[in-house]
């Protein structure tokens, strides 16, 4: 089943829209503004910036009438479908930048990374196989980055300078 997401110009569902079913760059192309969604199928990452920067969004399933009652403090700006993975999951993460220092591969979610494993830091990794959400609190808590199989060796790379990486979560096929 394709992933669908159809953006509103307005609050509740309101003003043109534009139905998504994959990665947008940039939104300001179909609209001059986007403040509600309603996710018909699949999961999508969504952006407060072009270019999928700034704060991101996992959504799933479901109506968001307004882009502030999932934390966004701007208009919604662009979106990346994330595909259906099936199989194993693994992620090694680094302590320190370009894969340096102590390290340890997860295959499940990781509650609080620093914890189980004594690391002071999340500052490089690399996601093998699956997608994956991270959080800059334990618990999945506070701002999150999505994670693609690939190399990450700085945080600051992909726009996540000073964010601590705490804690860790496979993205499922049950969106």
């Amino acid at each position: 089943m394709m992933g669908m997401i159809i953006f509103y110009e307005d609050r509740n569902f309101q003003g043109r829209s534009y139905e998504c079913m994959s990665d947008c760059s940039d939104m300001s192309s179909y609209l001059s503004r986007c403040n509600s969604c309603r996710v018909e199928n699949g999961c999508f990452m969504v952006y407060d910036r072009p270019n999928y920067m700034g704060n991101q969004y996992f959504l799933r399933r479901g109506e968001y009438s307004d882009y502030m009652s999932f934390g966004m403090s701007d208009s919604i700006r662009s979106c990346r479908l994330i595909p259906q993975h099936r199989g194993s999951y693994r992620i090694r993460i680094y302590e320190r930048e370009n894969f340096q220092g102590p390290n340890h591969e997860l295959m499940d979610d990781c509650d609080n990374i620093m914890d189980r494993y004594s690391l002071s830091d999340c500052q490089s990794c690399n996601v093998i196989d699956g997608h994956w959400l991270m959080y800059e609190q334990p618990h999945y808590r506070g701002r999150m980055v999505y994670l693609r199989p690939g190399e990450y060796r700085s945080m600051r790379d992909i726009g996540y300078s000073g964010m601590r990486l705490s804690s860790a979560r496979r993205i499922m096929d049950s969106c």
